[in-house]
């Protein structure tokens, strides 16, 4: 059995999905459906940049989806990849809405819509250089959930962001909580990374922006998706719209629980995990938790002859 796997903010880079739009009309419409639906050129930030441009999440999160939704059609449609041995499809973060509108559970127009807005919502919900995230590696999720509680802090935040995989957790609050506590990881010997991020996302100073992004969300259309979704915030899957809508508006300010969805797919027999959208972290993440599990990144045509000629073996 097989699973999709769709990446989050992170993965970024100009020029993504260019191949793509220079090879097929189709992915030249959705560039097109997409400069239209918000009203400014983002085709042009994805193939072009500035990097700059590219990084503000209310552009960053709309262009995952656009580059990761047209490699999925071209895949489908151009290539005829059969996904009826597909179980799951699961996405990081905003990947999560990658999924959705490739199960046909969200339509692409309304993606694009959220996404834009939940990036503003996100970016607006902590002032600039309030927030800070790092990763902490080399440590468990267990470990470091007691070492956070057990740690002085001030009345600030400083959460688990992401648990990503085996020795790879992201925390995310208050930059001055977040820096007090890289200070007791370093006395102790344990490496963390500060992370380039415009804010503390999937930390409780985002509630504001679920809050935001609440009525946005339920006046919007869901369908049951064809596929079931392995949600961040349960790390289970879900087919009801009602129970993914609230998931969303939680997912904002929630810890993403990104191993436990790969330990999921893997307990109820996935082998297989094919990463569609720009860069390889996902599949990178899923060889950390999953011993033996076949990888797959689609990142151009060559990806894909490569994958549709190991799915005929």
């Amino acid at each position: 059995m097989n699973a999709l796997l769709f990446p989050g903010q992170g993965s970024q880079v100009v020029g993504m999905g260019s191949e793509f739009y220079k090879d097929f009309d189709i992915v030249k419409k959705f560039f097109k459906e997409a400069d239209e639906k918000l009203n400014y050129p983002i085709s042009k930030i994805i193939l072009e940049g500035p990097e700059t441009e590219l990084q503000l999440t209310k552009n960053t999160q709309p262009a995952i989806l656009i580059v990761s939704f047209s490699i999925f059609k071209v895949l489908k449609d151009e290539f005829g990849l059969d996904l009826s041995s597909f179980k799951y499809f699961a996405g990081h973060s905003l990947g999560e809405y990658s999924a959705l509108v490739c199960s046909e559970s969200l339509s692409y127009n309304d993606a694009l819509y959220l996404l834009n807005e939940r990036g503003k919502a996100m970016q607006a919900a902590v002032s600039v250089g309030a927030g800070s995230m790092i990763a902490v590696l080399g440590m468990n999720i267990d470990d470091l959930t007691d070492l956070l509680k057990s740690s002085n802090k001030d009345d600030g935040v400083c959460e688990i962001a992401n648990d990503n995989a085996d020795g790879q957790v992201i925390l995310s609050g208050n930059k001055k909580s977040v820096d007090s506590f890289k200070i007791i990881l370093k006395e102790k010997k344990i490496k963390s990374i500060p992370l380039k991020v415009s804010a503390p996302f999937h930390c409780s100073l985002m509630k504001p922006a679920g809050k935001d992004m609440e009525e946005k969300i339920n006046n919007t259309k869901f369908n049951n998706p064809k596929f079931k979704i392995i949600t961040n915030v349960t790390a289970k899957p879900e087919t009801d719209t009602n129970k993914i809508k609230k998931l969303l508006i939680e997912q904002i300010f929630s810890t993403v629980k990104w191993r436990q969805s790969i330990i999921e797919m893997s307990d109820t027999g996935i082998k297989n995990y094919i990463e569609i959208g720009p860069g390889k972290v996902l599949t990178g993440m899923v060889k950390r938790t999953v011993k033996n599990a076949n990888c797959f990144s689609i990142n151009s045509i060559t990806d894909i002859k490569n994958l549709i000629n190991e799915f005929k073996k």
